[in-house]
């Protein structure tokens, strides 16, 4: 088993998980932190509301819809926690709109496992990777690769059952921060649903990680992800916290 976890509180995963999944652009609006990915993702594309903004909250709102109207994206910020909620009463009061719960799951690292599927780890995606991780459904745009490679000491991890040019049968993505492992990025393929490659994609991560010194991983799952949420929680993951996003309208 891997180190017992270091408690960390709201504010300070997120700021763990903030280095796992960089943006192309960072910026500061005191303790809050501006994010800009070329649209790619809600996290790459936030405002991560933690800390004092160190200035009024309306003016905080105005602030950070102008850092993301000068660069052409839809102005958006990441609520976590009851700590945000004097800053999300702030933007709804703006009129910007809330989406869906996230969940933020933790466990303490195991060691390694047996598993029977074969799961390959690479320092970088390759072509096959990118077009097994769909995200939303949908293909990745030109951007992501910058996203996906931005932070430091991650891993690539990927399924293949058939030879190529088959495509992959899962996929995701591993990052390791002070002792964190954030796992990102698990797609498995349709017609490969429901026979264990999540559950080995994890076992693998985590052996990974466990040989690094990780004591303990995070990942989200969205609240309504049900199947998702059921599998985290027979492996031992349990919440931790909640998020979500508000995005001005128009």
């Amino acid at each position: 088993m891997g180190q017992r976890r270091s408690p960390l509180g709201v504010e300070d995963l997120e700021r763990v998980a903030a280095r796992g999944w960089r943006a192309l652009e960072e910026g500061s609006l005191g303790g809050w932190l501006l994010r800009a990915g070329g649209g790619f993702t809600g996290r790459a594309n936030s405002a991560l509301v933690v800390g004092d903004p160190g200035v009024p909250l309306p003016a905080a709102v105005d602030a950070v819809a102008r850092w993301y109207d000068e660069r052409g994206l839809r102005p958006a910020a990441q609520l976590p926690g009851v700590r945000s909620r004097a800053a999300d009463a702030a933007f709804a009061a703006a009129g910007w709109e809330r989406d869906e719960d996230t969940l933020v799951l933790t466990a303490p690292v195991g060691g390694p496992q047996e598993v029977d599927v074969p799961v390959e780890l690479a320092a970088s995606p390759d072509e096959a990777w990118l077009t097994g991780y769909r995200y939303h459904g949908d293909a990745l745009p030109p951007v992501a690769v910058a996203v996906l490679t931005s932070a430091e000491d991650a891993v690539f991890a990927s399924v293949r059952l058939a030879p190529a040019p088959a495509p992959l049968a899962a996929v995701a993505r591993g990052v390791l921060t002070d002792g964190w492992l954030g796992v990102t990025a698990l797609t498995v393929a349709e017609e490969h649903r429901r026979q264990g490659l999540a559950t080995a994609v994890m076992a693998a991560l985590q052996g990974w990680a466990a040989g690094r010194g990780a004591h303990s991983v995070y990942l989200q799952v969205v609240g309504t992800n049900t199947a998702a949420r059921a599998l985290y929680r027979r492996t031992g993951f349990i919440e931790h916290h909640r998020y979500h996003y508000r995005r001005r309208v128009g």
